[in-house]
C-alpha cells in the first residue's frame, strides 16, 4: 500500500472517441488484474477516510482497496457488497468525481485520486465472472409480505434487503421490464443493460415477485395493494418532465429527455418502437439542440451523436465550471463531438408545425444567489436563432401528484409535491407505508436511492417486528 508517491493515477483504457461514438457499448475497457492491484495500492489508508464519509452508502472503500491490492478479490467483493446492493452499477454510473474520488485525501495533496469507481467495477465484474455473486435466499421464510411500488434502484435495493430477511416481496411497476431509470433512462454506453438484467434475474431467483405493466391507480388501486400486504414501500421515482414555457414550445420535434432516452433504450432491447422508426424520437440526420446541463442532458447529447445527428449542441445558461452534471461526462461528450454553447438560454422556438430553430438569448454571470452560484443575467440585444430539427428538453423532473392519481388524499406531500416521509425511518403519514428515493428527496443520484431503499427496508423490518397493536397505531 501507500504507493501513491511512486505510482501515478491511471484510468482503464478509454475507447477512441471516433469508434465509441458509433455504438452504445461502454466506453471504458476492463482493468487488467495487475493494473487493478496497482491502482488499489495507491490508497493511503488514511485514518479518516473522506472517500467513505462522502459516499452516500458509506462504503468501506479503503478496506476493499487494500484487499484488491493483495489479490484477495472475493473478500474485496464481500466487503463491497455488504454496504452496496448494486456495486457493479455504482462503479459505472456514480459521479465519483463529485463523491468518493473528489474527496480522496491524496487527490487533495496533489497526487491524483485513487480510481475508486473503476476498481469497484472491476472487483464486482470479477465476482460475477467467478460465480461469487449469489441470490439472497433467506435461511428462514417469514409469513409477512411487503409490496413495493417502483422497480427502480430504491425499490430493488429494498426488495433485496427484505428478501434476505425472509419477507415475502412483490414489486409493482408501470414498465414491462424492471430497473426503472437503470433500464430505460441511462444509455448503454454508461450502463450496458445485461448488467442490470442479471441483478433482476438474481432477485427473481431469490424469490422476489414482479408484477409488470401495472399502473397503480389504473390497473390496480393503492388500497388493493395495501390490503394484500403487511407493509408498502413507495419508490416510484420522479418522471414528470419540467416543461419550458416559451413561444412555439408545442411544435413537433420538441421532445422530453426521458421519452427520447426510453425510445433509444427500448430499441437496444430489440423492441418495436414506432416513435423511433418514424424519426420522431431519432436524431439521425438532424441538427440537434439539447437544453440543460445535468447528467440527463449529457446522456441525450451523447445518444444523439451515436444515432447519427449532423450536429449536436448543448445550451446551458451558466459556464462550464457551474454545470450541475459530472465534469467527466462533459469531457466525454466534448471528445465525441458535442458543441457546448455556454451562457445561453432559450426564449422560444421558430417554425410552424415542426420546429426549425431555437431562439437563443446570450447570458452573463452576475452576483451569487443564496446557494453561492452566480446568477445568469440576460445580455440585451445579443439574441440569435440556432437551427434545429430536434430539440430535447433536459430540464429535470418533478413528482407526479400521487395522492390524486392513486386516490389517497391522506398521503401527505411537501410543497414541492414529493411524499413527506420521516428523514430517518422513511415512514409516511399512513401506518405501515414507507417511501424512499427520488419520490421523497426529488430527482437525485442512483446511489442515494439505493441508500434510501436499504434504510426503508430496515425500518419496515423493525415495524413488522412490533406487536400488532403497536403497529396499527
Amino acid at each position: 500500500m501507500l504507493k501513491f508517491v511512486s505510482l501515478s493515477r491511471e484510468m482503464p483504457e478509454k475507447r477512441p472517441a471516433n469508434l465509441r461514438a458509433q455504438d452504445f457499448h461502454e466506453i471504458y475497457r476492463e482493468f487488467a488484474a495487475q493494473k487493478a492491484e496497482e491502482q488499489a495500492s495507491r490508497c493511503s489508508q488514511c485514518g479518516v477516510p473522506y472517500c467513505q464519509s462522502h459516499c452516500p452508502l458509506h462504503n468501506n472503500i479503503p478496506d476493499w482497496l487494500r484487499l484488491t491490492a493483495q489479490g484477495r478479490l472475493e473478500e474485496a467483493y464481500e466487503i463491497s457488497q455488504a454496504t452496496n446492493t448494486f456495486p457493479e452499477i455504482c462503479g459505472r454510473i456514480c459521479p465519483q468525481d463529485r463523491l468518493c474520488e473528489g474527496n480522496c485525501v491524496i487527490e487533495q495533496s496533489g497526487h491524483g485520486t485513487v480510481t475508486i469507481g473503476s476498481v469497484e467495477k472491476y472487483i464486482t465484474d470479477m465476482a460475477w465472472e467467478n460465480g461469487w455473486v449469489k441470490p439472497g435466499r433467506p435461511m428462514v421464510e417469514r409469513s409477512e409480505s411487503v409490496g413495493i411500488i417502483g422497480a427502480g434502484p430504491g425499490g430493488l435495493a429494498a426488495a433485496d434487503r427484505l428478501r434476505r430477511a425472509g419477507v415475502q416481496v412483490t414489486v409493482y411497476d408501470r414498465y414491462d421490464r424492471a430497473g426503472g431509470l437503470l433500464t430505460y433512462g441511462i444509455p448503454g454506453f454508461k450502463l450496458e443493460k445485461p448488467v442490470v438484467m442479471q441483478r433482476i434475474e438474481q432477485l427473481e431467483q431469490a424469490g422476489v415477485k414482479f408484477v409488470m405493466n401495472c399502473k397503480v391507480g389504473e390497473d390496480l388501486s393503492f388500497d388493493a395493494i395495501r390490503g394484500q400486504h403487511d407493509s408498502v414501500l413507495i419508490a416510484t421515482g420522479v418522471y414528470k418532465a419540467r416543461d419550458l414555457q416559451a413561444p412555439g414550445v408545442g411544435a413537433k420535434g420538441i421532445v422530453a429527455a426521458l421519452d427520447y432516452l426510453t425510445a433509444s433504450n427500448r430499441k437496444s432491447f430489440g423492441d418495436d418502437v414506432p416513435e423511433y422508426d418514424s424519426g420522431e424520437l431519432n436524431a439521425a440526420g438532424k441538427r440537434v439542440v439539447v437544453i440543460g446541463g445535468g447528467d440527463t442532458a449529457m446522456d441525450c447529447l451523447r445518444t444523439a451523436i451515436r444515432q447519427g445527428a449532423t450536429s449536436v449542441k448543448c445550451l446551458y445558461r451558466r459556464d462550464k465550471a457551474n454545470m450541475p452534471g459530472s465534469q467527466r461526462e462533459t469531457q466525454n461528450a466534448e471528445e465525441e463531438g458535442v458543441d457546448f454553447v455556454w451562457l445561453t438560454a432559450p426564449k422560444g422556438f421558430t417554425g410552424g408545425e415542426y420546429v426549425e430553430g431555437v431562439m437563443v438569448q446570450r447570458m452573463r454571470l452576475g452576483a451569487p444567489d443564496q446557494s453561492g452560484r452566480q446568477m445568469p443575467e440576460l445580455i440585451e440585444g445579443a439574441d440569435y436563432v440556432e437551427p434545429a430539427e430536434l430539440v430535447i428538453q433536459a430540464l429535470g423532473f418533478e413528482p407526479e401528484a400521487i395522492p390524486t392519481l392513486w386516490g389517497v388524499p391522506e398521503l401527505a406531500v411537501t410543497r414541492w409535491g414529493t411524499i413527506k416521509a420521516d428523514f430517518k425511518t422513511h415512514a409516511t403519514s399512513l401506518p405501515g407505508v414507507y417511501a424512499a428515493g427520488d419520490i421523497v428527496r426529488g430527482a437525485s443520484l442512483v446511489v442515494w436511492a439505493i441508500r434510501d431503499g436499504r434504510e426503508a427496508a430496515d425500518s419496515i423490518l423493525a415495524w413488522l417486528a412490533q406487536p400488532a397493536s403497536v403497529a396499527a397505531e
